[in-house]
């Protein structure tokens, strides 16, 4: 087949990079021992009905606490936050209460043990669903969704997988044309365009 147009064969260990820019999230956990927090930037929604699903393995200390409780909280940081969600994700919660290393604010939630994250966007309380061990993948029912409306930083930031970041830009409005197919009360930023 002659190829005209513009596209051209890359590697395909990059493929993944052009994918993965869910945002990141912070999962935190609680054990009698300590809370932790890991940072995730594989993730996604499966429904309107709130499951999620996170990808991780025993390499992170916080995936054998959430088969063990059950649960966990999916904290999404804004911007402001992409360099604590680094030195998170960089650190063992063995060596450094990441808590305090990061000046974050655990918040007790209704629904799960593990703390919210103040300085976060949103934060939900899930309960564990689902575990596929071959591939990492964490399958929760969100029971409560906690927001912050008061936080002046609103972008969310996704890894390219590279160890690039990148930060939410500009909100098209296209929910009149769409509304048929989003369920009411979803509206993230009110009735009105952003």
């Amino acid at each position: 087949m002659d190829r005209t147009g513009s596209l051209i064969k890359g590697d395909i260990r990059r493929a993944f990079t052009y994918l993965e820019s869910g945002p990141v999230v912070l999962v935190t956990t609680h054990t009698a021992e300590r809370d932790d927090i890991m940072s995730i930037s594989w993730m996604m929604v499966m429904d309107y009905e709130a499951h999620i699903a996170i990808s991780t393995g025993p390499w992170n200390e916080s995936y054998q606490r959430i088969l063990d409780t059950k649960e966990c909280a999916v904290c999404v940081p804004g911007a402001d936050l992409l360099d604590a969600a680094v030195r998170i994700g960089t650190v063992n919660g063995s060596e450094e209460d990441k808590f305090a290393a990061n000046h974050l604010t655990r918040t007790p939630g209704e629904v799960v043990q593990a703390p919210l994250i103040d300085e976060c966007l949103a934060c939900l309380e899930c309960r564990l669903e689902t575990v596929y061990p071959d591939r990492g993948l964490l399958i929760f029912s969100t029971e409560r969704l906690w927001e912050n409306p008061g936080r002046s930083e609103r972008r969310t930031f996704h890894a390219n997988g590279d160890g690039t970041f990148f930060a939410d830009g500009e909100f098209y409005y296209r929910r009149d044309a769409m509304k048929k197919w989003v369920p009411e009360g979803c509206e993230r930023f009110g009735k009105k365009q952003p």
